[in-house]
This record gives C-alpha cells, structure tokens and sequence, in this order.
C-alpha cells in the first residue's frame, strides 16, 4: 500500500490517537479506522444518509472514516461518529432523534469499541 501524506494537522492528531487508543486497549477497530482516514481525500469514504438508514438498526452506533452526506433520508434513532459531515446530513441524523459525534469522542465514550459498526 502506498503510503499517503496528508498534511491536515487534526487528521493527523486524529489517526495517531486512534493508533494510540488500538495499542492501549489492544483493539483493532481504531486501528482498522486509522487505516481507512490515511487513504488520499480522493478515495476518502463518503456515506449518504440514506445508506446509513438501509444498512443500520434502532439504537445501533457507526463511525464512518470518512465523511457522511445528505443525499436520502433517516427514519431511525443512530449515533452516527465520522469525521467530518454535511450540514444537510447532520440536521437530518438529529431531526430522526439521533447523535453526530466525532471519532475522537466515540474513541473516548467507548475505549474498547465495543458495539460499534464500521461504515464504508
């Protein structure tokens, strides 16, 4: 795999946390994320609302690596943590009564990831 330089500095504070977090509480999922952030914004993840209500239940928490789009619609409660979000999608995703977070905060709520999807 070809290695990445990304020189956005809270992307970077970000993937060594959560390789930081993976080595602490030897857990994959932070790590698995990390990996996905490193790809160039080009090939990023980008997840749209209606995705996110197909493929999830009531309740359940998902953090996308990458960035969560309007396009669609939400008819359930989520917590949704990503790295970065639309405006559209993030009013929808609180409109149905869920939570937008960042990965950080989810990575600091839930140390183990436990419970958590990974999206994308």
């Amino acid at each position: 795999m070809k290695k990445v330089r990304t020189t956005n500095p809270e992307l970077i504070a970000l993937m060594r946390s959560l390789r930081k977090k993976s080595r602490e509480n030897q857990v994959e999922i932070w790590r698995c994320i990390a990996d996905r952030l490193l790809s160039s914004k080009r090939r990023r993840i980008a997840v749209n609302v209606s995705g996110l209500n197909r493929h999830t239940n009531e309740g359940e928490t998902v953090a996308v690596p990458g960035k969560v789009l309007g396009a669609g619609r939400i008819d359930h409660p989520i917590n949704v943590a990503a790295f970065t979000f639309s405006e559209q999608a993030r009013s929808k995703i609180l409109k149905a009564k869920g939570t937008c977070l960042s990965i950080k905060v989810l990575m600091d709520k839930n140390p183990k990831g436990t419970n958590v999807r990974v999206m994308g």
